[in-house]
């Protein structure tokens, strides 16, 4: 456990928090509002998506006050791929470095159709690292399916683990990699020590289900997912993500928060 991360009420002694896309539109309609509820259910730390970019500066800080008076922490944001370019990393950086961050996390990347293309994110990623350091800032990158699809004979995330250097989080989006025929479990014992958080997102593949599964409902082992990222993963914190169920988002992620500690018996 890092000595940044509170007493977490769940039992592995781990946090979990919430991917805030989960309640997308009520984030929208009032967002100190929804992290108010967010916390109220028991979460204990919440990843900001990509408009968080376009707050000013006196709204992060209020931001950052509203989780400090909620007990709540932010290790890690979610940005676009341009956020980490060199005209934008500054302000990327003292957005996270005001929200308490200590992951600024590349969420997705363009279509690539080789496996060059994937080298130069990986190129990319370590240039961020190196300009985001110095601040007390580690760069991550979030698999989606294209990353574990194979292209000319390997999978992409191959490619960004083996190119990028051995500080750089891969955070593992466990619904995704599912989807795309690959085991979550093998890819973090292939990683140790990479795995810092993981979006905790369940999948079935019955087509009318897909994602709108909630956590324990799909297909995904979360025990031996959990058992691999607490021995070798070197997993700090877990976010529950969830794209849209059968009910309202935030009844929905307050059932996948309560199925999460009977899964975990916290």
């Amino acid at each position: 456990m890092l000595p940044w991360a509170f007493s977490a009420r769940a039992a592995s002694g781990i946090p979990v928090g919430l991917e805030l896309y989960s309640v997308r539109d009520d984030l929208k309609r009032d967002l100190e509002g929804t992290v108010r509820a967010v916390a109220g259910m028991g979460y204990q730390c919440v990843e900001f998506y990509a408009p968080y970019y376009e707050w000013s500066e006196p709204q992060t800080k209020q931001m950052r006050k509203l989780l400090d008076d909620l007990g709540i922490r932010c290790y890690s944001t979610h940005n676009d791929a341009g956020y980490l370019a060199p005209d934008k990393i500054e302000r990327t950086r003292d957005l996270n470095n005001i929200l308490g961050c200590k992951y600024v996390v590349q969420a997705s990347s363009p279509p690539q159709t080789s496996l060059d293309g994937w080298k130069n994110i990986a190129n990319s990623l370590n240039a961020a690292a190196e300009k985001l350091e110095p601040a007390g800032l580690k760069v991550g990158y979030h698999n989606h399916q294209p990353e574990f699809r194979v292209l000319e004979g390997k999978r992409p995330m191959e490619i960004l683990a083996k190119e990028t250097n051995a500080n750089l989080m891969l955070q593992l989006d466990v619904g995704t990699c599912l989807e795309a025929g690959s085991d979550p479990v093998a890819w973090i014992k292939a990683n140790p020590g990479r795995i810092h958080s993981m979006h905790c997102k369940d999948w079935s593949p019955d087509p009318a289900k897909g994602y709108k599964v909630l956590f324990g409902e799909g297909v995904a082992d979360w025990k031996n997912i959990f058992a691999a990222a607490e021995s070798v993963g070197g997993i700090q914190y877990y976010l529950i993500e969830q794209e849209g169920s059968r009910y309202p988002a935030l009844e929905t992620v307050k059932r996948c928060l309560e199925a999460y500690r009977a899964q975990r018996g916290a």
